[in-house]
């Protein structure tokens, strides 16, 4: 296998986790997990690279695994409907381009026989900071080690403009100690993406047909009913319309009330809309900044604040998942949190909720439950009240414990975005302090910082925040019922749906 080159892949980007035993005339394999797109991926450019590089040129293929079920990893049918409506357009591109995508519904414990029976010479991954995904690679790289073809395993990571590796070797504390190490090397990273080179043509095993319609409702049978949602569609061209449309586009029509608005429910349009895209990777986050850049000129701290949000916040995220393996537990906090959470963990609370409350918005604060149903129906709660909604958890569940896992729960359940690294810091920062200070000690909380329903009427008018929810609300039952009464739905009405049908008094 020829050296990884730095001709077109930064070579810090990439990790060699079995060098293989030496060049091997077989194809190359990218075995595509999170970053779900043929534009911009350096995942994508690195193995068509090694591609190119063998002597003659090797082909190149794609491979992507449907972990195994329960539902791909927890998914429900929100999520699993917009990772394959999206595999469908990228099998598609791929096919156009001369890429055969071989889709293995078995999942990753498939890799192995696809890579001896294709005698792969090296299999290129992407990068995850998540458990089961680090797991799955772990599995295959282990069983690989014991074959005697010996095929090269890299990965790279595509997802981060400045590779997690790279930009801190360590567990950061706070934005303010990674942001100064990622500032260093930016420029050296964020460049902008080569032309893919060329690869011998495909003249190998071909990958099954895929009947996606059947797969779809073959997966929807089996997975929990979360109804799909309707305001964006996936894959790479719906995403950089979202980035850069005539229509709408947030760099080319929003950008310019991004730094006053943003933090203000009652505006959801100053947002990007671009976190479903840049969780499944139908984008890069890099693609996104280079766009960001080029028009700074025009509003230097909009630009400003939204690549703060892109690359600093963002990563920070994958730093912590990858440098903590307790990323979703309390045991993940710092000691100074956990301390005072378990400090006040017997505190009097004014309301003590079941998850079953608290899924269905059943408290006695407005506010609270108007978030909670904005994410229900809209798939997406509002970066503002997402803090406040996981912050009223601990305060209205037994413990910290408990709250972290029922504000995980729920976020990965109806979230279009959720088991996402930016989900579970948030969550974390949330209850457990992460990446924060301490503050005044109070009842509950301790030191942890502390929001209620009088600091959000300071900042944003809470009253016009829950009318628009009521509005979502009214809308997503509308939508549910023409798609009862269409036999040619995509969903039959839902439980869930028959459930929200009497949440209107809620808010």
């Amino acid at each position: 296998m020829p050296p990884a080159s730095p001709n077109l892949v930064h070579p810090s980007r990439v990790r060699v986790l079995h060098p293989g035993g030496g060049h091997m005339p077989g194809p190359v394999v990218y075995w595509m997990l999170r970053d779900q797109r043929l534009a911009d991926n350096w995942a994508l450019l690195h193995a068509a690279e090694l591609a190119a590089a063998s002597a003659p040129a090797a082909p190149l293929a794609i491979a992507f695994t449907l972990f195994p079920r329960p539902f791909l990893l927890g998914a429900h049918l929100r999520q699993l409907g917009f990772l394959l409506r999206g595999l469908r357009r990228l099998a598609a591109d791929a096919h156009a381009r001369g890429l055969p995508f071989f889709l293995l519904e078995g999942g990753p414990a498939e890799v192995p026989a696809l890579v001896r029976r294709l005698g792969a010479s090296a299999l290129v991954a992407d990068f995850s900071p998540l458990r089961p995904v680090r797991e799955a690679l772990d599995a295959v790289v282990q069983e690989l080690l014991h074959d005697a073809a010996n095929t090269a395993v890299q990965q790279v990571d595509a997802h981060n403009v400045v590779p997690v590796w790279a930009a801190s070797g360590k567990l950061e504390y706070s934005a303010k100690t990674f942001r100064s190490k990622v500032s260093k090397v930016m420029d050296e990273y964020l460049v902008e993406y080569p032309e893919l080179p060329g690869w011998a043509p495909w003249c190998m095993e071909q990958p099954k047909g895929v009947d996606w319609d059947a797969l779809i409702n073959s997966i929807f049978s089996e997975a929990e009913n979360v109804p799909e949602i309707d305001w964006c569609e996936p894959g790479e061209a719906a995403a950089m319309e979202v980035l850069l449309g005539n229509k709408d586009g947030f760099l080319t029509k929003k950008i310019k009330s991004y730094d006053t608005d943003r933090n203000d429910p009652t505006k959801p349009h100053a947002l990007s809309c671009l976190s479903p895209y840049l969780h499944f990777g139908h984008i890069s986050a890099q693609r996104c900044a280079l766009e960001a850049k080029k028009r700074r000129h025009l509003s230097p701290k909009s630009v400003d604040a939204f690549l703060e949000e892109l690359i600093i916040r963002r990563e920070l995220a994958d730093n912590f998942c990858y440098y903590q393996p307790h990323y979703d537990s309390l045991a993940g906090a710092w000691e100074w949190a956990r301390k005072t959470l378990m400090d006040h963990a017997g505190d009097k609370r004014e309301h003590i909720y079941t998850r079953e409350q608290l899924e269905n918005a059943k408290t006695s604060d407005p506010l609270w439950n108007a978030s909670q149903l904005e994410m229900v129906h809209h798939g997406k709660m509002h970066g503002f009240m997402r803090m406040y909604w996981a912050k009223k958890i601990l305060e209205w569940t037994c413990g910290p414990e408990e709250a972290l896992s029922i504000a995980i729960y729920l976020n990965d359940k109806y979230h279009i975005d959720g088991r996402d690294p930016n989900g579970y810091v948030g969550c974390m920062w949330s209850i457990c302090g992460l990446h924060d200070q301490g503050w005044k000690e109070r009842p509950v909380f301790g030191k942890i910082r502390y929001m209620n329903y009088a600091g959000c009427k300071r900042k944003f008018d809470v009253d016009a925040y829950v009318s628009y929810v009521k509005r979502l609300v009214a809308q997503a039952k509308k939508r549910k019922t023409e798609e009862y009464l269409n036999p040619r739905s995509k969903n039959p009405k839902s439980d869930l749906a028959q459930q929200l049908d009497k949440s209107e008094t809620l808010i």
